[in-house]
């Protein structure tokens, strides 16, 4: 379908209201000093969630570097995009997922930029763009910055890590067990399966 002839999947104005990277990340800070995560829904579980996240965002915002493909591709980009990005601070997959996006974006000379909106406060976005029915995050939506229409988008992980994700819960295993593999499997596979999925989608642009 023509861009053009797409409806905005979002508002100018709504997207104004959205943070940037060190303002979601300062929330997240700001929540944690009171002992709390971002959304409704609070728990010690949450809370203990969330401080791993942040040393896991800490961790990834020093050590990604972008392959060279995937920085060619961003380099040769001559569009603008608006990203996206829903994302909550208690989701391990985001804290592993998004340092990596603003990486992209940041290296995009200001072709990509990124606007992170809270899944919980935007439930009729979120129920746009579900996995399997589950409003899973993060949630990546590339828009054409000239029309706020969908170019395209991506989440809530790479594939292999969503294909083990969904053999572990048919196995029966606790939200513990899975959480500690995927977990495994994002250490392990240290950017590499998100980057390229990212190249195919930049490369396309």
């Amino acid at each position: 379908m023509n861009p053009a002839a797409q409806p905005p999947v979002i508002s100018p104005e709504r997207l104004a209201t959205a943070y940037s990277y060190a303002a979601y990340r300062q929330v997240i800070d700001e929540l944690m000093a009171a002992g709390k995560t971002t959304g409704e829904t609070q728990s010690e579980a949450l809370t203990a969630y969330a401080r791993l996240n942040i040393q896991r965002m800490e961790r990834l915002d020093k050590k990604v570097e972008l392959t060279p493909e995937l920085q060619e591709a961003v380099d040769k980009l001559t569009r603008n995009y608006e990203w996206v990005i829903l994302t909550e601070g208690w989701c391990g997959d985001a804290a592993q997922l998004v340092p990596v996006l603003e990486k992209i974006a940041a290296a995009s000379h200001g072709r990509l930029r990124t606007h992170y909106l809270l899944r919980d406060e935007n439930l009729e976005l979120m129920d746009r763009y579900l996995t399997n029915g589950s409003r899973s995050i993060p949630k990546l939506l590339i828009l054409h910055a000239n029309t706020l229409t969908e170019a395209t988008h991506w989440g809530p992980r790479p594939n292999e890590a969503q294909n083990l994700l969904l053999e572990l819960k048919a196995a029966g295993a606790t939200h513990e067990e899975y959480a500690e593999k995927i977990h495994g499997w994002y250490a392990k596979d240290k950017t590499l399966s998100t980057q390229q999925e990212l190249l195919h989608i930049v490369r396309a642009l």
